[in-house]
């Protein structure tokens, strides 16, 4: 019996380090649809394992140039320091949908009246020069401005919108967090913030904003919006391998730009990469 228990456990271990497997990290902004097809993928094909961890675009694209993942997922471009960083990296960039990225406010102000801002007055409030919501027709109380940290890509693209700097500071700022979950949940327990957040993360607590245009238009973040792209903070969601994907990753890289991957990109409230 214990040769036969030990023959069995032999088994065991050795289709267990027989699985092949995908480690694949990064964005919160990619990582719902990213998730979601692992899920999926993983039940068509039980004998490949696929990880998928968080940590911001940073995290992604360093951890692909460290050879830690297969799969980096970001919200942003490559920076010509990341690939002064690792020199010998050829960053395979895929995109595999779209997004946008929304100044968002807590309901309460929303419903006050705060439903529309131009570049320039969100710019004014994350420098510091606008502290309270009457100063822009709304109720008398102190803005809380939120921040991300700065290697998020979701505040790369904002901030190249709002600042025409990605890495500008914000001097106004009197949080920064992380993920867009931790934002998320700050501005819904807050009645007076502002922040920025990818447009799938909206709900009743957080309200997207028009943004006013220098012409006079007002452009709702809405799909449609961001389809034709007058929606004017708008990103494609990437995924980063080193060098062409081959093997099982090439496999589920190509099951996410299928049809059925795209399906789930849809889901996750974002857009289809060839729309």
């Amino acid at each position: 019996m214990r040769i036969l228990a030990i023959t069995v456990l032999s088994v065991f271990l050795l289709n267990c380090t027989e699985r092949e497997t995908v480690n694949i990290g990064g964005s919160t902004t990619v990582l719902p649809v990213i998730s979601k097809a692992a899920e999926t993928y993983r039940e068509n094909n039980p004998d490949i394992r696929i990880i998928v961890n968080a940590g911001g675009s940073g995290v992604g694209i360093n951890q692909v140039g460290e050879g830690k993942l297969e799969i980096g997922m970001t919200s942003r471009d490559i920076t010509e320091q990341e690939k002064t960083k690792y020199p010998e990296i050829d960053f395979n960039v895929i995109s595999i949908g779209k997004d946008a990225v929304v100044p968002v406010v807590s309901s309460e102000i929303y419903e006050a009246g705060i439903t529309t801002l131009s570049l320039q007055q969100i710019r004014d409030i994350y420098s510091g020069k606008i502290i309270n919501w009457s100063d822009l027709g709304g109720p008398d109380m102190d803005i809380l401005c939120i921040d991300k940290e700065t290697s998020r890509g979701t505040r790369h693209v904002f901030m190249k919108a709002v600042f025409g700097d990605k890495e500008a500071e914000a001097p106004g700022a009197d949080l920064v967090l992380g993920s867009n979950n931790e934002e998320q949940t700050a501005l819904t327990q807050s009645n007076s913030a502002i922040g920025m957040l990818s447009n799938a993360w909206l709900n009743d607590d957080v309200r997207g904003l028009t943004i006013l245009m220098p012409n006079g238009d007002k452009i709702e973040p809405t799909l449609e919006n961001i389809v034709n792209g007058t929606f004017p903070i708008t990103r494609d969601l990437l995924i980063v391998t080193a060098g062409p994907a081959k093997g099982i990753t090439k496999q589920f890289i190509d099951y996410v730009l299928s049809d059925q991957g795209q399906t789930l990109v849809e889901e996750a409230g974002y857009v289809r990469i060839n729309q």
